[in-house]
């Protein structure tokens, strides 16, 4: 007997019957009641309106409330798809069309099964315009809800969530209990607080189907809190949290709840940083059960060749497979050949994507225990800035300002060794800054290489050696492994501090950072040299936030002054990445 999806089928019978109205993609602009004139003859003489299409334009407030009173006639209205359409607009304008909208909804009594605001610069002020409209009984029939790239942040996840729950409590009052299946929410900034929260509804409501939530810069704090959301939910079949930083502690947490659902057909975990003993956690949860998975996405997650090899033995037995995704981690030539071996023997050997691009340093030495130095690290890593939506630049918050560095900021402190080798950092040697040469207490070179602050161009410029290079690498290289390479970074940092006021400390900077990306290359450690450097310039984000005691101006422009001058510095990749982020930052 032919495996046919009735449910899908009966939806897609459903979908031909419904009627509605498109004006997407039009490009217009839509201010007063005159320019939709048009859209609201359509909804006042169109007999039956499921939908309204209203994406790919710009709507203004007056638009929006004579939009409104032609929704006040059709009741049988359930697909609000409202996606891209406030780009342009200040953000005292978006809470006020929405209002209006939502109100239009109420007054007809409609029951809202699809609600699709993506591609909209909501925030947290523009949830303001929504929170009437989630908690009414429009949306007690709400089974889809889009809110994709809307830049809520930790505020707009927050109130999203107290929205929902509390629609929830009133449906289930009403004896109608609010079902939602479908929740879409990437890219918007929840990070872990935010994640939280929207854990939240997916305990109570416990009928989701499908959550999306890529991009979010949620670390394994609010994965662990999401994790416990998908344990109730049992007919979960579509997972995507693409581009977070799971770790191993979030992949722990995930494989505990995979356990409660058996249903997945779709998960989406790449770029998540999971590392070998990550997928050693997802191939132990996903052997046994879930034969319906479909498509998995582990690409680009830092998992070696052993860690390969456990996840492809453990989906063989996924006679259902059609795509797998392992591309883009560090297998090695051997174990990338060991990978293809075991799915050969596959139902559908050609569910495998390509594993043409490795991150292996190299092919045949894969290094296993790189996945333990920095485990307890993880969270102050993050490989990708998210790019949100900046339509309604009036909205942008304090993130996006060059100066706000505190709010981009994300290694915890300089004694703090993101390596993880000590818990103070060179505790042995380390000495109290300085603030400035005086005849009791003269600035050395060892003092500024080894105190914990920045100095001042006073200190700087006391310091007798003629060569202050070589004076600095004498001291750097007293010391080993970890704990040089992080005298190295804020070495650097320090000159690079002075250097939009001391051309000589502007030059010992490019100096200094020629050294340190050197040494990563040199030592392998290409990658995570680059996102601590990324972080501490303030340029990538990462979960702790902290004030530097750095001139990150200064910082950057010795970085751009460096890139410059010497056109080989470092490695393609490093040099690439740092233009990348410099320009975005520009722009």
């Amino acid at each position: 007997m032919s495996n046919f999806n009735f449910g899908t089928i009966a939806q897609e019978l459903h979908d031909v019957q419904e009627e509605g109205l498109s004006f997407e993609d039009k490009q217009l602009t839509w201010d007063t009641a005159e320019d939709v004139a048009d859209i609201v003859k359509a909804l006042e003489t169109t007999k039956v309106v499921h939908y309204l299409k209203l994406g790919g334009n710009t709507l203004g407030i007056d638009a929006a409330a004579a939009i409104a009173k032609g929704l006040e006639k059709h009741p049988e209205f359930h697909k609000a798809l409202w996606y891209n359409m406030f780009s342009r607009r200040l953000k005292t304008e978006t809470p006020l069309s929405l209002k209006h909208l939502g109100n239009g909804l109420m007054v007809a009594g409609a029951k809202l099964t699809v609600l699709d605001l993506s591609d909209n610069a909501l925030g947290p002020n523009g949830m303001v315009g929504l929170e009437d409209l989630l908690r009414s009984p429009v949306v007690y029939s709400l089974q889809t809800l889009r809110l994709n790239n809307c830049g809520l942040g930790i505020g707009g996840g927050q109130m999203l969530s107290k929205a929902i729950l509390d629609c929830h409590k009133s449906s289930v009052a009403a004896g109608t209990p609010l079902k939602l299946k479908v929740f879409i929410a990437g890219r918007n900034r929840l990070e872990n607080d935010g994640a939280k929260a929207i854990a939240k509804i997916f305990s109570t409501l416990k009928t989701l189907e499908e959550i999306a939530m890529p991009q979010n810069s949620i670390y394994h704090v609010g994965i662990a809190a999401l994790a416990s959301g998908f344990k109730e939910n049992p007919n979960l079949r579509i997972l995507n949290l693409n581009d977070n930083t799971v770790t191993e502690k979030g992949a722990a947490s995930l494989a505990e709840a995979f356990a409660y659902t058996p249903m997945l057909q779709d998960i989406n975990f790449g770029d998540c940083l999971l590392k070998t003993h990550g997928a050693y956690h997802f191939a132990e949860a996903l052997s046994e059960n879930h034969n319906q998975l479909e498509v998995v996405d582990l690409g680009f997650n830092e998992i070696g060749a052993d860690g390969g090899v456990v996840l492809a033995e453990a989906l063989q037995n996924k006679t259902n497979l059609k795509r797998l995704n392992l591309d883009g981690n560090q297998f090695g030539y051997e174990g990338r050949e060991r990978v293809k071996e075991i799915i050969e023997t596959f139902a559908n050997p050609n569910a495998l994507e390509s594993l043409e691009e490795d991150q292996s340093e190299c092919d045949d030495d894969e290094d296993e225990d790189g996945d333990d130095d920095d485990e307890e690290d993880d969270d102050d890593e993050e490989d990708d800035t998210t790019e949100e939506v900046d339509e309604d630049e009036e909205y942008q918050d304090e993130d996006a300002d060059e100066e706000g560095d505190e709010a981009y900021i994300t290694s915890p402190a300089f004694t703090t060794n993101m390596f993880g080798a000590n818990d103070t950092f060179m505790s042995a040697k380390n000495v109290q800054f300085v603030e400035q040469a005086t005849p009791a207490k003269p600035v050395t070179v060892e003092s500024f290489c080894l105190s914990q602050k920045p100095c001042t161009i006073q200190a700087f410029e006391s310091l007798q050696e003629t060569d202050k290079l070589k004076a600095f690498k004498n001291i750097v290289e007293q010391f080993t492994d970890d704990n040089r390479l992080l005298l190295l970074i804020f070495t650097t940092l320090k000159c690079a501090h002075l250097s939009e006021s001391s051309p000589a400390a502007l030059d010992l900077a490019k100096a200094l950072y020629k050294e340190t990306v050197d040494y990563a290359v040199e030592t392998k450690q290409e990658r995570r040299v680059l996102n601590y450097m990324l972080m501490q310039l303030g340029l990538l984000r990462s979960e702790e936030k902290f004030t530097s005691p750095y001139d990150l101006k200064s910082c950057r422009y010795a970085l751009r002054e460096t890139l410059k001058s010497n056109p080989q510095f470092g490695s393609e990749h490093m040099r690439n990445a740092f233009n990348v982020f410099l320009k975005e930052l520009d722009g």
